[in-house]
């Protein structure tokens, strides 16, 4: 058992926190990673966005497996506290830009429109 404290998950922006967020994304296939502390073991934790907060705060978004059972979860903590640390740079600039091909995701295109069915289909 570790002396160092679990990370203490942040809570999301809302609008009574002031201007939105300004966020920053890595490519999927090269994204930094941070240690997180949980149940007194470290777990690493894939960096999906770095919130900057207008009141200085800064917040990692994380994709982390919590309990070691490999069921991951998206969780929000603020930087820095004892129980993150930094496992792996990135070697890219992060982004503001929305940009798909570093989403690593089919890409969405809006709802499908049915169109007319051919005689003899069913469903």
């Amino acid at each position: 058992m570790s002396s160092i404290p679990d990370a203490e998950p942040a809570r999301p922006w809302r609008p009574q926190d002031g201007p939105r967020p300004t966020v920053w994304t890595w490519p999927r296939t090269d994204r930094p990673a941070l240690r997180v502390m949980s149940g007194g073991q470290w777990r690493h934790a894939s960096v999906i966005a770095r919130q900057d907060w207008a009141d200085g705060t800064v917040r990692y978004q994380v994709e982390v497996d919590l309990r070691g059972d490999t069921a991951t979860r998206i969780a929000l903590y603020q930087w820095p506290q004892p129980g993150l640390a930094v496992a792996r740079r990135s070697a890219h600039e992060p982004t503001q830009r929305v940009d798909e091909t570093w989403q690593g995701d089919m890409p969405h295109r809006g709802p499908v429109e049915a169109g007319p069915r051919r005689s003899g289909e069913s469903g």
